[in-house]
C-alpha cells in the first residue's frame, strides 16, 4: 500500500529558451517559456522534494548572474526567478521549514534542478553515482560546479529503488548519464510518473522526440527511456508528467498550494 498522502507541484521559476533545447533537431528559432518545477511529495513516512530548482543568488545578484549566465558562454540565458518562488517561501506557506523536508531526490544535477540545494541545506540528497561522476567529468555547461561541490549529505545510489512504499526511482538516462524519473502512487487518483528532463514537453512523449541535449549525443538512450516510461505508464495506467511544458502545467497540474491525491 502506498504511503503517499499528497503531491504538490511547485513553480520555482520560468525560463525562455529556444525550443530545440527541449526537442532534438526540432523547433530551432521558436522561443518557448518553460516552467522550472519542483514537487513536494508528502507521505506518512516523511516529506520528499523532487528537484529543487535554481540558486536564486546566481540570478538576482548582478555579479553572480554575469559570471554564470554570460550570454557569450551560456546559450540558455538566465531564468526568471523571483524571491517568493524560492523553496523556503513555498514551504512557509504550508507552515513548514526546509528542515521539515526529509529527502531531496534529484532527477539530475543541472543548474535548474539542483541549484536550490543551498535553500535546503542539511537534508539528505539522493543522486545516482553515474550522475555525480558525470557532473564532475563532463564539459556540460548546465552543470554549475559550485552547486554540486558543497558539503551536502549525499546519499549516492545505483539503479532503481523504493524511497518509501509508493515512491520509486525509475532509471531514465539519456539527457544526462544518471537521469532518474520518479513513480508516485497517489492514494486516490492515478499513479503519476514525474518524467524529469527525460521528457520536457508532451511532444517528447507523444512523438518520441529526444531532449535537445543528450549525454554524449546518445539520442538512442534518451529514446529508450521515453519508450520505457510510456510502456510503464500504459501497463500501470499511470499519468506521464512532462517537466518543462507550460501548457501542461497550466492545464493538468494543481496550482500551489492545491495538491493531487
Amino acid at each position: 500500500m502506498t504511503q503517499v498522502l499528497r503531491l504538490r507541484p511547485l513553480l520555482t521559476a520560468t525560463h525562455r529558451y529556444d525550443k530545440s533545447l527541449s526537442t532534438r533537431n526540432r523547433g530551432q528559432g521558436q522561443i518557448i517559456q518553460a516552467p522550472i518545477l519542483a514537487y513536494l511529495i508528502e507521505t506518512s513516512n516523511g516529506r520528499i522534494l523532487f528537484d529543487v530548482g535554481c540558486d536564486y543568488a546566481k540570478i538576482a545578484d548582478p555579479v553572480q548572474r554575469a559570471n554564470h549566465y554570460d550570454p557569450e558562454t551560456f546559450a540558455f540565458g538566465a531564468p526568471d526567478m523571483q524571491e517568493p518562488q524560492r523553496l523556503p517561501h513555498h514551504l512557509a506557506k504550508l507552515g513548514l521549514k526546509p528542515a521539515d523536508v526529509d529527502v531531496v531526490f534529484l532527477s539530475h544535477l543541472h543548474f535548474d534542478h539542483a541549484g536550490g540545494l543551498c535553500d535546503v541545506c542539511g537534508t539528505e540528497v539522493h543522486v545516482q553515482q553515474d550522475e555525480l561522476t558525470s557532473s564532475h567529468n563532463e564539459a556540460d555547461p548546465a552543470y554549475f560546479p559550485s552547486e554540486i561541490s558543497g558539503d551536502y549529505p549525499w546519499k549516492v545510489k545505483r539503479g532503481e529503488y523504493d524511497l518509501v512504499p509508493g515512491v520509486r526511482a525509475i532509471s531514465s538516462p539519456g539527457h544526462t548519464a544518471g537521469h532518474m524519473s520518479l513513480w508516485v502512487e497517489l492514494p486516490k487518483g492515478s499513479p503519476v510518473l514525474l518524467c524529469g528532463d527525460a521528457a520536457d514537453l508532451t511532444e517528447n512523449l507523444e512523438n518520441e522526440i529526444a531532449p535537445g541535449l543528450c549525454w554524449h549525443d546518445r539520442e538512442d538512450l534518451a529514446l529508450d527511456s521515453i519508450r520505457k516510461l510510456k510502456r510503464l505508464a500504459h501497463e500501470e495506467r499511470a499519468l506521464l508528467w512532462p517537466n518543462h511544458d507550460m501548457a501542461f502545467f497550466n492545464s493538468s497540474m494543481k496550482q500551489f498550494p492545491k495538491f493531487h491525491e
